[in-house]
């Protein structure tokens, strides 16, 4: 979360001519409602439910670069369809740059809390693991521009796919 998954992939599939998904925007389109307010009604647990489907939708399709929310490797259904239906790109970011980009966000439901970078911290710990297995790129994000990731990131995959 906050490691710019939505801006560098909306940016990539622009450079690659792709089709772009959101799996949180996707939600909630299909839901009409806010991530925020379905955590409020339906708990993580419903909301990782709907999350699931969504991934498993979005997965199928082709031509597509797609963002996920921070805590869609938490499922071993959705990293099943993930890696076997394309690249996994892993941004990674430490917890501080995570931290500087998420602190003033109350759209993230998982860090309204009392000690929301401890909560970061946590959620870092357990997610990147599970990311660090799962991707076949890791970026790291650094002080770096967007669009520098971008072009970054557009060599990598070139040179994956030589591979």
């Amino acid at each position: 979360m906050g490691a710019g998954k939505t801006t560098v992939g909306r940016l990539l599939a622009q450079q690659l001519g792709k089709n772009f998904f959101d799996s949180d925007e996707e939600i909630q389109r299909r839901t009409g409602v806010s991530i925020p307010h379905i955590f409020d009604v339906e708990g993580e647990v419903g909301f990782r439910q709907r999350e699931a489907g969504v991934i498993r939708d979005l997965a199928a399709l082709d031509n597509v670069v797609l963002a996920t929310g921070g805590g869609v490797v938490l499922s071993e259904e959705n990293r099943a369809a993930l890696c076997g239906n394309g690249i996994v790109v892993y941004l990674k970011s430490s917890v501080h740059d995570l931290w500087q980009r998420t602190r003033h966000d109350r759209s993230r439901p998982l860090l309204q809390v009392a000690n929301p970078h401890a909560t970061l911290k946590l959620l870092y710990e357990q997610r990147d693991p599970l990311y660090t297995q799962l991707a076949n790129l890791i970026m790291l994000t650094g002080k770096q521009s967007a669009h520098s990731l971008v072009l970054n990131l557009q060599d990598e995959l070139k040179v994956f796919a030589e591979t």
